[in-house]
């Protein structure tokens, strides 16, 4: 099943699918390293929802919730 990054609780994890979004921003989140094919696990949210902690290549990242609105994964139940 495909899903949006921020629709993700703490614990899931999902493989990179496609990245949308203005050119600016699909080239800040590709800088990151969030690119197709990329696994992605869910590490926490802060207390008010906002920023999210993720877990990939080795590294923890933190983005906002309308930049995981740009990040669509695939979820295997």
């Amino acid at each position: 099943m495909i899903k949006r990054l921020s629709e993700l609780k703490p614990g899931e994890k999902g493989i990179v699918e496609r990245v949308t979004g203005t050119k600016e921003i699909r080239r800040r989140i590709l800088d990151m390293g969030i690119v197709k094919g990329t696994e992605i696990t869910v590490i926490r949210t802060a207390p008010l929802g906002d920023p999210v902690e993720f877990l990939l290549k080795g590294y923890n990242l933190s983005l906002r919730k309308r930049e995981c609105d740009n990040i669509y994964v695939l979820v295997r139940d």
